[in-house]
This record gives structure tokens, C-alpha cells and sequence, in this order.
């Protein structure tokens, strides 16, 4: 059987994720991703209204016009998790195959809130539920084989997917920590790797995220990113003005911490902007977070106003807003609070939490500090960095090479600089550049089995 990789998009960024899989005739694509920082460089860009090809020109999404090397039917379009880097062009792209999108619950319906607010295109394809630990058959021919195998990540119901073929096994990678004790939902399934990495043929090739593969030890759990929130948080118990905290919106677990230990002391948790309604809303009504009863989500910015208002006449003091903003977003709910177009006054001594850390990309970090600097030019404090990864450091690298033991690897979702650190391990164990490991660029073709 032949297999074939095609490595479209994130192979010389973070963002815009997609690649594409042959096995025989059938092809699976995992992921079709958004590169943000490349629209947020243009004002008022709305992606929704603009043609996939004038966003693949501004290097915004994936240019798949390299599919069509790929001699072989699209069976399945897999998104591996909820982030937009992830599942941002589904709604711009998968029109074009005769396939459904098989997804996570949580995810499935991120995908279809994107296909929904589609002005531009009429996406059609099927979408299919399949949750962590099941499997799927792909294509006609009875031996090849899609399975999800959960894992740990910044964002609720997140999967490696895994295609099992005569010829071994093909893990996508992207994206992890290794998280034993996670706030919510189930650990890394690393018992499962382990016998992916000794059934049948094995391992023939591992896909992996390099964000953070130069950074030594291990990631934490996000238990010590919320023992950490609960400290900083629980220092300002005392303080009697106004704190606005601020992370990632689709960070579930970190959003249900921030609003638990607002309520410890004493004040009224709201959320405010629409990516934090949007996430935390669906999650709640998919059952993944019991939020308090009455919890305020509030998305359209006249609603949001309306609260900042309630806020500032009934005090600052009895509430804590987590608001949009974390990467110092132009249109974001904090931006707006710096720079005072909200009825939220911010004062000398007020009490600002990123719980997040900027995306290393120069459009966050000079957005970020920006804000940063709009926000001390009204006197808040800033407590920065409360916050653990979603991705893999080098010992997790490492024992995900120990527990897989591919016969193939190729780094991914860096640019070739950020690939170094993890080419640096493999060739420690014993891999070999233009050999068994694949540096590689988006639009190239990895032939494995011919």
C-alpha cells in the first residue's frame, strides 16, 4: 500500500494547520486552520464574507490547491481539537471534498458555529461525532483504520488521531501536554500510545506540534495553573477595587477556576465578549462545565456595556469581569477597557490577571504590549503569565518518542526556526535528517511506502 503525506499549512508557522494523509486511494486531511495574526494585521477584516482564495493569498489560511497532486479520494476531514488555528477554514475549504468532518462533540459543534456564521460559501458536508477511544473504518477496502486517542490541551475534548494501515500506524500529534491530573474532562491517554507503539508494524510516522520542544523539563498540569490562579487571586481578597482577569476564551477549565475562586472571594464572576460567551456558552450546554446558576455571559457589545455600567454603579469591588483580550486584540473587551471606551473606569491601583501568555508571534507580542501599556497608563497593576502551556516541553517530547518509537517523524506547527530544538532530540535518538526525519515546508509531499 502506498502512503503518501502531504504537509499543506502550519509546517512554516504556528497557524493555518493542514495535512493531508494517502493511504491506497483514500486520503484523510487532519485539520484545516486559521492563521489569525495574518488577519488581524488588516483592520476590520471579516473572514467570514471573504473568498477562500484571497485568504489563502494573504497566507491566511491553507493553500490545498496541492490536493489535487494527491492521487486519491478525501475520505474524512479530522480536526483535531476547537482552536481556530485548527478548524478557522473548514468553513472556507472543506466545501470542496466529498467528505464528512469527523470530530470531538465539543469540537463538532465549534465547526458547526463557524459553518453557521459562513457568509461567503454553503458548506454541506456531513458532520460526524466520534469521541476519544473510538474507531472508524476509512474507505472501502476494510484495512484501514481511524482512531481518536485522547488527550490533554488548552481547550476541552481534544484527540490524536491515529490511522492504522497494514503498513503501521500514522499519528497526527498535534496539539498536547502530557496532563495526569487536568481540572476537567479525562488524563492523557498515554497507555494507549504505548500499545499503538507495539502493535502489528508499529509506529511508520509521528507528526508533532514543536512549539515549546526547545524548553526544558515538562509542562505542568493545569491543576498548578489553577493552585497558581488560586493564589493570586486569593491575595487580593483584601483589596477593595477593581480586578479584571483575562485568558484564553476557549480554556474551559481555566475560565471554570477564575469564575470558582471570584465567588471565594466575594465577588460576582461575568463574562464578557463574544468568544467568551461563544466557548463557554457550548460547553455548558453540552454538559462539559456546571457553571454557578445564573453565571452572566455576555457577547454583543451593548450587553457588554450595559454590565460595565451595573458594574461601576453598583461597585467595582463586588465583581471580577474575565474579559476577552489576553493577546492585546485590537477589538477585544480589555483593549477597549485601556484604551476607555467601556464604562468600566479603570483606576490607580486596579488589579489586572493574564492568565495566559502571549502566542510568540510579533503581531500578539506588539499587540500585547500595546494593551499592556494602555492599561499602567491608568494605573492598574499587571499580574502576568498565571498560566501553564497546552504543549509538550522536551521531556514530553521525549517520552512521546519512547512510548511511539516511530520509524518516521516529522516536526510541525513552527517554522523552521522552532523546528531546531526538536530535530536537536530526534537526531539524540538516533534519528537522521532526509533519512527518517522530515524537516519539511508547507506544499510538500512525503512519500513514506511507495
Amino acid at each position: 500500500m502506498e502512503i503518501e503525506i502531504a504537509t499543506i499549512g502550519g509546517y512554516e508557522e504556528v497557524g493555518r494547520q493542514m495535512t493531508a494523509v494517502r493511504t491506497g486511494d483514500d486520503v484523510i486531511v487532519f485539520d484545516m486552520g486559521l492563521n489569525l495574526s495574518q488577519v488581524l494585521i488588516h483592520d476590520n477584516v471579516e473572514t467570514e464574507r471573504m473568498h477562500s482564495l484571497d485568504l489563502i493569498d494573504m497566507n491566511a489560511i491553507p493553500d490545498d490547491r496541492v490536493m489535487s497532486d494527491l492521487e486519491g479520494d478525501v475520505q474524512a476531514i479530522v480536526p483535531t481539537h476547537g482552536h481556530l488555528d485548527h478548524i478557522g477554514a473548514i468553513s472556507k475549504l472543506a466545501h470542496r471534498y466529498d467528505a464528512p468532518v469527523v470530530a470531538t462533540p465539543f469540537t463538532i459543534e465549534l465547526v458547526n458555529q463557524q459553518i453557521q456564521s459562513e457568509e461567503k460559501f454553503g458548506v454541506k458536508n456531513d458532520l460526524v461525532k466520534m469521541s476519544a477511544g473510538e474507531t472508524r473504518q476509512i474507505g472501502d477496502s476494510g484495512n484501514v483504520e481511524l482512531e481518536f486517542v485522547n488527550v490533554t490541551h488548552s481547550i476541552i475534548d481534544a484527540i490524536n488521531p491515529v490511522v492504522h494501515t497494514p503498513e503501521g500506524s500514522i499519528v497526527y500529534g498535534l496539539d498536547k501536554r502530557m496532563d495526569h491530573t487536568p481540572v476537567i474532562g479525562n488524563p492523557i491517554d498515554m497507555k494507549r500510545f504505548r500499545e499503538i507503539g507495539r502493535e502489528g508494524e508499529g509506529v511508520l510516522a509521528y507528526i508533532e506540534d514543536c512549539t515549546n520542544a526547545g524548553r526544558k523539563g515538562r509542562t505542568p498540569s493545569e491543576s498548578v495553573a489553577r493552585s497558581h490562579l488560586k493564589d493570586v487571586l486569593y491575595s487580593m481578597e483584601d483589596y477593595d477595587g477593581g480586578i479584571v482577569a483575562t485568558t484564553f476564551s476557549s480554556h474551559i477549565a481555566r475560565v471554570r477556576s477564575l469564575v470558582e475562586f471570584a465567588d471565594d472571594i466575594g465577588r460576582q464572576p461575568v463574562l464578557l465578549g463574544r468568544s467568551m460567551e461563544k466557548y463557554s456558552g457550548t460547553a455548558e450546554r453540552l454538559d462539559f462545565v456546571d457553571f454557578p446558576e445564573g453565571l452572566g455571559m455576555y457577547g454583543h457589545r451593548k450587553s457588554v456595556d450595559r454590565t460595565f455600567k451595573r458594574i461601576m454603579n453598583e461597585g467595582k469591588e463586588n465583581f471580577l469581569p474575565i474579559v476577552t483580550g489576553h493577546q492585546g486584540e485590537p477589538r477585544a473587551m480589555l483593549t477597549r477597557m485601556g484604551r476607555g471606551e467601556t464604562p468600566y473606569e479603570l483606576e490607580d491601583g486596579d488589579k489586572v490577571v493574564f492568565s495566559a501568555r502571549i502566542i510568540p508571534e510579533p503581531t500578539n507580542e506588539g499587540q500585547r504590549y500595546q494593551s499592556e501599556r494602555l492599561l499602567k497608563m491608568q494605573g492598574a497593576r499587571i499580574y502576568d503569565d498565571v498560566h501553564v502551556s497546552g504543549h509538550l516541553s522536551e521531556e514530553g517530547h521525549y517520552e512521546m518518542l519512547q512510548a511511539l518509537q516511530p520509524q518516521h517523524v516529522i516536526p510541525a506547527h513552527q517554522n523552521m526556526e522552532g523546528f531546531a530544538p526538536y530535530v536537536d532530540l530526534c537526531k539524540s535518538q538516533g534519528y537522521t535528517l532526509e533519512d527518517d526525519l522530515h524537516v519539511t515546508s508547507n506544499g510538500n509531499m512525503i512519500q513514506l511506502v511507495e
